[in-house]
């Protein structure tokens, strides 16, 4: 049998209705990518009970979103009127990153995923990294064609002797880019492994996990099939969601 994959969802409302919601571009490449089964997880109030959740999955993938981590959970600044949030999931996601690297479960997170796995951890976060002296602005054009806003926005360097060095031979490679925050205070459990031009951290790992634990920045789902180191990080997440299925 496959292994399991949790996928976050996010809560948002759709006509009078609330909604619990994950791109068909994470449920894919879960499918695809790590040849694995993609259960969504709704993000409720109160929320799903965490050892519920992880006795029913093998692995877990924290997704992106328009809607970003609530301020107050790294003890921010005030979000600006007009952000987006999604208290629900900062009540889910955010212990469950915890349990699940605590009990050894593998673990992929992307963009709000990424920003979540830091601040679960200790970290804080930059609320609008273009405003950050020597940032460029990493956000992606709204009104652009799905192909542009996903295409190629700027190199990453990967770090020697991390996790994705482990992946792939190549140091550099071009990636997308369409997120406002970004991590400002590493967490301290985590390791950089990979950094944009403007040295805004793109990747991190955890050292010391039981596990496989990686974040990115970028949107490794979007056409995965048709990017080698997307490829690669699925395929990686898939090795290790298998094997620690073993008896």
């Amino acid at each position: 049998m496959r292994p399991v994959v949790g996928i976050t969802c996010d809560r948002r409302t759709l006509g009078k209705h609330p909604f619990h919601v994950a791109g068909e571009k994470y449920i894919t490449a879960v499918r695809g990518g790590a040849d694995a089964l993609p259960l969504l997880l709704p993000v409720l109030d109160p929320p799903l009970a965490t050892g519920d959740i992880l006795d029913a999955v093998d692995g877990l993938l924290f997704t992106g979103s328009p809607s970003n981590v609530h301020p107050d959970r790294y003890s921010g600044a005030a979000p600006r009127d007009g952000t987006q949030l999604d208290p629900h999931r900062d009540a889910t996601a955010l212990p469950l990153l915890e349990a699940a690297i605590a009990l050894g479960k593998p673990v992929l997170c992307i963009c709000r995923g990424f920003q979540e796995l830091n601040v679960a951890f200790g970290g804080t976060l930059h609320q609008h990294v273009h405003e950050v002296e020597g940032r460029i602005d990493h956000r992606e054009n709204p009104e652009a064609p799905l192909a542009e806003q996903y295409g190629p926005a700027h190199a990453i360097a990967i770090v020697e002797g991390g996790m994705l060095a482990g992946l792939v031979p190549e140091r550099s490679f071009e990636v997308n880019s369409l997120h406002g925050q970004g991590i400002d205070r590493l967490a301290a459990a985590l390791r950089v492994e990979a950094t944009a031009p403007d040295g805004q951290i793109e990747a991190v790992s955890m050292p010391a996990a039981r596990d496989f634990v990686l974040a990115v920045q970028w949107h490794p789902e979007w056409l995965y099939a048709e990017n080698y180191l997307s490829r690669a990080i699925f395929a990686a997440f898939g090795a290790a969601l298998r094997h620690s299925r073993r008896p």
